[in-house]
């Protein structure tokens, strides 16, 4: 059983996904494996250094560089992900089934760009954490230490809260305490692992009979 979670920056994903973790889920970041995806001399890395020169600086990918004109710029931004997308997907399914064969059974895929990879067809079930703009940006601002322009421009970016609400199985609402989302964390965790055994129950009824 593998499960997705996204959500707009500052919806509080990192406080879910150790939630998650907690309640038995081996949990794959996106971020580590984008990064990993890039490491020098790698097929993406040539790729990406062919394509988009300008976020490189000494033969190495400047990471700070490019989010800045990432994040300012819409239509470089989705030829970026258009170009690096598939690298990162393929390492989540290497990844994915390394975690299977290892005899994980609940797996968490926490993914800020779950919908826009196409990376929602690997899971089962998906998951967004939702929280007030306002909330949002503060939380942005504190965490990364930026202006509220700079925090919006990187909400802007992504897609909207009705988006994720429209798009995601389950909603995990971060408005309040933390203590109150990890609360409805660890029931939406209880619930997937639940509908899991459920469903192999019935399964094995259905070998039985045929």
């Amino acid at each position: 059983m593998t499960a997705g979670l996204t959500g707009q920056t500052g919806a509080g994903k990192t406080l879910i996904s150790e939630e998650f973790e907690r309640c038995g889920f081996k949990v794959l970041n996106c971020d580590i494996l984008a990064r990993r995806v890039l490491e020098p001399q790698t097929e993406c890395f040539f790729k990406i250094k062919e394509l988009f020169p300008q976020f490189f600086e000494n033969d190495k990918f400047n990471r700070k560089k490019a989010a800045e004109l990432l994040f300012n710029d819409r239509e470089l931004l989705k030829r970026y992900n258009a170009a690096i997308f598939p690298y990162i997907n393929a390492l989540i399914e290497g990844e994915i089934e390394r975690l299977e064969k290892s005899g994980a059974e609940f797996i968490l895929l926490d993914a800020p760009t779950l919908f826009e990879a196409g990376a929602d067809k690997l899971c089962d079930v998906t998951i967004a954490a939702a929280a007030d703009e306002s909330i949002r940006i503060e939380r942005i601002i504190r965490r990364d230490g930026i202006s509220e322009r700079a925090a919006r421009d990187r909400a802007k970016n992504q897609h909207s809260e009705e988006f994720f609400r429209a798009h995601a199985d389950i909603v995990i609402e971060n408005n309040g305490e933390a203590g109150q989302a990890l609360e409805r964390a660890r029931k939406a965790a209880e619930i997937i692992k639940t509908n899991k055994k459920e469903k192999r129950r019935s399964d094995d009824k259905k070998d039985k009979k045929e």
